[in-house]
């Protein structure tokens, strides 16, 4: 611990936030922010019940010595719009400046953003972390929200390393069943069609939660300010996908097709891969997760 860092971590009680807590602590100091105390809480972690949404100050957090900010919380009701727009804005907008001022007057070195590939919206080709933004009048509150944070982030780069993290479809056990590939797995389990625009349905590239927690730790020992994408090494149909779940239920799925072209949601992660961390988990395994 005496070489270790200390980092702060928000959206510790979330899917990525409790495996990279797990892998954090036996090094580092971590603060953690949740927004609810854990009920099977991480050994030496401090944590710290804020609510993101809300008029938090960081006042019960570190003033000074803190190496990184990691800022991984999203609004749980990022769904529920315009009805909890203020909670989505808080978190994703308000609480990323009022982190990032948090960060510089601690004196931390490095501010780590997780944003989304959605930003992206849909095409036909990969997206590469230099790929047009979609038109902000068609992303939508959310993806809207997460974009103003990544323009935060990177207006603090002359003032510490900051790293802004575009996560495609993240999966992994423990994860809430109203996400993507929990609520396929769901579907095909219990026997309820899977609706596909086409016959195959958009392309995806997932990635397991080990995978992006890995590519997290890799961003705290780099030194450059940039942004990446963040996803799995295996581009697959949702079809092709609900036929590997079909294999690990042992029930076979069903689907209906509907009108229409799908438009997919792929990352091109050859700068992940080249600088941070290349995938390992294959889909066949990182299903069973899911069960």
């Amino acid at each position: 611990m005496s070489n270790g860092k200390t980092i702060v971590l928000t959206g510790a009680s979330g899917l990525l936030g409790r495996y990279l807590t797990q892998l954090l602590a036996p090094d580092h100091k971590v603060h953690a922010l949740v927004r609810k105390m854990p009920t099977d809480p991480v050994p030496g972690v401090g944590y710290h019940e804020v609510d993101l949404g809300g008029n938090w100050t960081p006042a019960g957090l570190p003033q000074t010595g803190v190496d990184s900010v990691i800022h991984l919380a999203q609004s749980a009701h990022f769904r529920e719009v315009p009805e909890k727009a203020l909670d989505v804005f808080n978190v994703n907008v308000a609480s990323t400046a009022k982190l990032l001022d948090y960060a510089w007057r601690a004196g931390a070195g490095q501010f780590v953003h997780a944003s989304s590939g959605g930003v992206y919206g849909a095409g036909s080709d990969a997206f590469h972390e230099n790929s047009p933004i979609t038109p902000t009048g068609n992303l939508g509150y959310y993806l809207g929200s997460k974009l103003c944070g990544e323009v935060l982030t990177q207006s603090y780069a002359s003032q510490m390393q900051v790293a802004v993290l575009r996560f495609f479809f993240i999966y992994g056990a423990g994860q809430n069943r109203s996400m993507l590939i929990p609520r396929l797995v769901d579907s095909v389990r219990d026997g309820k069609p899977v609706t596909l625009a086409g016959r195959d349905g958009l392309r995806i590239n997932p990635v397991h939660v080990s995978d992006a927690a890995a590519a997290v730790m890799a961003v705290l020992e780099s030194k450059e300010s940039a942004t990446y994408n963040v996803a799995g090494d295996e581009t697959i149909t949702l079809r092709e996908l609900c036929l590997k779940i079909e294999a690990v239920v042992g029930r076979k799925a069903q689907f209906v097709e509907s009108a229409g072209t799908a438009m997919d949601i792929i990352a091109d992660i050859s700068a992940m891969k080249r600088r941070l961390h290349k995938p390992v988990v294959r889909l066949d395994a990182g299903l069973k997760d899911l069960l």
